[in-house]
């Protein structure tokens, strides 16, 4: 309510505003699921019937909460804000204890979208410190200092919330303090977007009016967010697709990169089938053109050297470039002994699940969208790290180029170069190319054909091919490429 209240005071000062409070059918059914009610808008109808009856002008609403039908009704609405989408689980320090003791972890959602992806996505995320323990969901409702007073208390193992209701109430004067002391000792996982893709229009705000009330439409054109409002009308009308109301399994989300935006909409759908799909991705043409994807031969292109970890980390929070740069013959070198110590934040999901096998906690990634697209994530309240606190484990090769982007970095292995006569005929051939990294480009450049189209994922290996003079048709991520080349289906592939 104060965003809207706030923004409708900066662009127009003179403006009187009074705040109406109000509860809603959602906020009083506390002890039961809502999917187990009849019906839709529990957090939202009470509150934007007052528009009818003349009591307010303007309605403020959570968009996650607003079901489709009337989002897609006669009213006029506008996103006006927009915070962090993911979700967060948030755990009890006792979680690696009972880990350790192959105990049963006890996660708190109300929402079966969490506990169809979550729940799975952590019995692979959490320190693997002993085979035997399991996650489990368990029911729960409430306020947000409600359910983290219950995990405090012992009641639930971990949670999972979203991370703009916290993020809101961390900003807030009032709410702050009690919100970081129940925060206090707890252990944090940033869900990751691809793996655990939030609800539509989650962290969004929405202001609502009548059309024929002139004057609050005059408002919501001066307030709204064009760009916020296009996005989350994407992403409402790309959920109907697979299903409505509070029994959703799957998310919907925007997912910025390279100066992009799609979306990306995973789960089940109502029909119980799992799918994943990127929407919105670059055009180009397959016909006629041989494709080599160089994701589907990974293991050809370079041998890894180790180095005995002798250099000190200073910095409190580690990215972890690729799980190479932690040694996978050893579990205990002097890399993890101190990365246990760190914040451990990671590329994408293989590196998190490499090092949740040797007993790390890492507390979330960049969803292969490269490092830079953490610099908001970072400044959240919610996680507060400063980017000149971040060291990079990186590749020998690699340990330079970061520095010189401003990031610390130590190189803890080295990537050597394979002779291989048989990727060269596949790059010989091909009319486009998915680069998975700079170094494969620099390797075999010398026999693509001129002609040939580059292609590659966003983040790091886009810059570097840029720098070097080419231009390429940039992806959000390796996946989202297979998915572009299973759909376009040309005629002939190198690999």
């Amino acid at each position: 309510m104060k965003i809207v209240e706030d923004k409708i005071k900066a662009v127009f000062p003179d403006l009187a505003v009074e705040r109406i409070a109000g509860s809603s059918r959602g906020d009083s059914l506390q002890d039961i699921p809502l999917q187990t009610v009849d019906g839709s808008d529990f957090f939202t109808q009470e509150i934007f019937e007052k528009l009818t009856t003349g009591e307010a002008d303007i309605a403020v609403h959570s968009l996650k909460d607003m079901s489709a039908e009337h989002f897609f009704g006669g009213n006029v609405f506008a996103v006006v804000d927009r915070d962090d989408v993911r979700d967060v689980a948030i755990f009890h320090s006792s979680v690696n204890e009972k880990i350790k003791n192959g105990e049963s972890l006890v996660i708190g959602t109300c929402s079966p979208r969490r506990e169809e992806m979550a729940t799975g996505f952590l019995q692979k995320a959490l320190p693997q410190l002993n085979p035997e323990f399991t996650v489990t969901s368990k029911f729960i409702r409430g306020n947000v200092d409600t359910r983290l007073r219950k995990l405090d208390s012992g009641e639930y193992d971990g949670i999972i919330l979203a991370t703009a209701g916290l993020n809101r109430l961390l900003h807030s004067e009032v709410d702050s303090p009690a919100i970081k002391g129940l925060l206090a000792n707890k252990l944090i996982m940033i869900l990751p977007l691809v793996e655990c893709p939030p609800a539509p229009c989650q962290g969004a705000i929405v202001a609502e009016a009548n059309p024929a009330t002139e004057k609050a439409v005059k408002i919501l054109e001066g307030i709204g967010e064009n760009e916020l409002t296009d996005d989350c009308i994407k992403e409402k009308k790309i959920a109907i697709e697979y299903g409505r109301g509070c029994l959703q399994k799957f998310g919907v989300t925007t997912i910025g990169y390279d100066n992009k935006r799609t979306v990306y909409a995973a789960g089940k759908n109502s029909d119980g089938q799992a799918f994943a799909k990127w929407y919105e991705l670059p055009s180009i043409s397959a016909k006629e053109k041989v494709v080599f994807n160089t994701s589907n031969l990974m293991g050809r292109f370079f041998d890894y050297e180790y180095f005995n970890f002798d250099r000190k980390i200073e910095q409190r929070t580690v990215y972890v470039s690729n799980y190479k740069a932690i040694n996978p013959k050893s579990n205990s070198n002097n890399a993890i002994d101190q990365i246990n110590q760190k914040k451990v934040w990671v590329a994408g999901t293989k590196t998190w699940f490499e090092l949740a096998k040797k007993g790390i906690w890492v507390e979330g990634c960049a969803d292969a969208l490269g490092l830079e697209s953490l610099r908001s994530v970072f400044a959240m309240p919610l996680i507060d790290i400063s980017t000149d606190d971040v060291c990079v484990l990186t590749n020998q090769e690699s340990e330079q180029t970061w520095q010189q982007k401003g990031w610390s970095a130590i190189a803890t292995y080295g990537v050597n170069e394979k002779e291989n006569e048989g990727l060269k005929s596949f790059f010989a051939k091909a009319d486009i190319i998915f680069w998975t990294s700079y170094r494969q480009y620099e390797q075999y450049k010398s026999v693509t054909k001129e002609a040939a189209l580059h292609c590659c994922p966003a983040g790091e290996t886009a810059a570097l091919l840029r720098t070097a003079g080419i231009n390429p048709v940039v992806f959000p991520t390796i996946k989202s490429f297979q998915q572009w080349r299973e759909s376009s289906i040309p005629s002939r592939s190198a690999a």
